[in-house]
């Protein structure tokens, strides 16, 4: 049966909406919390593996802002109002790709600074109407694993091409099956930019795409640009996008001296490996049945200890587990048999039972729900199995040499 992530949600306690906050607007309650950190920091180490400077910028801007990126004409009537402050009108973005050609453009650039990339896990917003929101998948604030590369015309080709390879990578760590569309204008519909550049840019993608599979889309291009749409195999929703921008360098004037001295209009580049992490984590639940892998799940070790006579040692195992920094908790309320079935209900990838055998021989009785298998295992192989399978990002739990029960 195929799961739905925001009834999984509810039952693992991952996120919850109040009517007093609104519509729209969901509430990451703890569990949910460590798993949208636990992506942002894969994003982060992604965006740094491949280049980017992390920035931080304002989620409010001046409403001309947007009238000259060309987000105001385009977008207006899926933002939010604007706030009049000071006789100046600021609108929550909807975008924050304006922002950051702001943050190219804090200094004069020479060639010699390009590509010059940057990243964000910024919050978006959008008006959407009540009736179209629903869990994580659509939202009113957006949190985007963003970055933007500006560099010189000869640089797009690599710039796309290590894009890929970061969605690539990402994907295959988070056990999802990418699927590409190359995204072009339509026959009709509102574009900025010439047809020589739209036809350069689609060259581009094309060629950046090699011999990988992938669909053409006519009409869902951005306004602004052709771009790479990544999907997710079973899903319609587009997780991850690489844009080519000719159009917002022009509009904001953006330049760099090149080797001839003279000045020239950088190529923008819109690259969002991860996505918004509401929709990817949806998309998680769903894929994994709301069982996470070893290094997202919220409680990794589930430590449970048969009688009383054996809480000591389970104490101690879960101090050790703190010290490695893996997410353990002891299970103390109601009958073994419950405890070790409330495990199982919260997805925990380990369940770890102490009685007198593994007391008395320093060893732990491990259950790995995932693999429906059991093994007995000295309590330091266990931490160090743990600790390995968090460490490398692992889909599923190893199993190192045990004795079986």
């Amino acid at each position: 049966m195929k799961s739905d992530h925001s009834q999984l949600g509810r039952e693992l306690d991952l996120f919850a909406t109040s009517p007093a906050i609104g519509a729209g607007l969901p509430v990451w309650l703890p569990d949910g919390a460590i798993i949208r950190a636990e992506l942002e920091r894969l994003a982060v180490e992604e965006s740094a593996r491949s280049g980017c400077l992390g920035v931080y910028t304002p989620v409010l801007a001046k409403r001309s802002l947007f009238e000259r990126s060309g987000h105001w004409d385009k977008f207006s009537a899926d933002m939010f109002p604007p706030m009049r402050i000071g006789g100046e009108e600021f609108v929550l973005r909807p975008a924050n790709c304006p922002h950051h050609t702001q943050v190219f453009d804090a200094r004069g650039r020479s060639f010699r600074d390009l590509p010059f990339r940057i990243s964000e896990l910024g919050s978006m917003f959008r008006s959407e109407l009540s009736g179209v929101l629903g869990g994580l998948t659509r939202v009113r604030q957006i949190s985007l694993d963003d970055a933007h590369v500006f560099c010189t015309p000869d640089q797009v080709g690599d710039e796309v091409r290590l894009a890929l390879a970061s969605i690539e990578r990402c994907y295959h760590v988070l056990g999802l099956v990418p699927l590409f569309r190359l995204s072009v204008r339509g026959r009709t519909g509102r574009y900025l930019g010439d047809t020589a550049q739209w036809s350069a840019a689609e060259w581009q993608l094309r060629a950046a795409l090699g011999d990988r599979e992938f669909t053409v889309g006519e009409g869902d291009a951005a306004f602004y640009g052709p771009k790479i749409d990544v999907q997710v195999a079973g899903h319609q929703e587009t997780v991850s996008t690489v844009q080519i921008d000719f159009n917002q360098p022009e509009r904001f004037g953006l330049e760099y001296t090149g080797s001839d001295g003279e000045k020239h209009r950088p190529v923008m580049i819109h690259r969002g490996v991860l996505g918004s992490m509401e929709r990817l984590t949806a998309m998680l639940i769903d894929r994994h049945a709301g069982r996470m892998p070893p290094w997202l799940a919220p409680r990794q070790v589930a430590v449970i200890s048969v009688g009383s006579s054996h809480s000591r040692a389970a104490r101690d195992l879960v101090a050790r587990l703190h010290d490695a920094s893996v997410r353990a908790q002891i299970l103390e309320e109601g009958s073994l048999g419950g405890r070790i079935r409330s495990a199982r209900l919260h997805r925990d990838p380990y369940i770890a039972v102490i009685g007198d055998r593994e007391r008395d021989s320093n060893s732990v009785a491990v259950s790995y729900s995932a693999l429906n298998a059991k093994a007995v295992l000295d309590t330091d192989v266990f931490i160090e199995a743990v600790q390995r399978d968090i460490h490398t990002r692992a889909l599923l739990p190893a199993i190192p040499d045990r004795e079986n029960h």
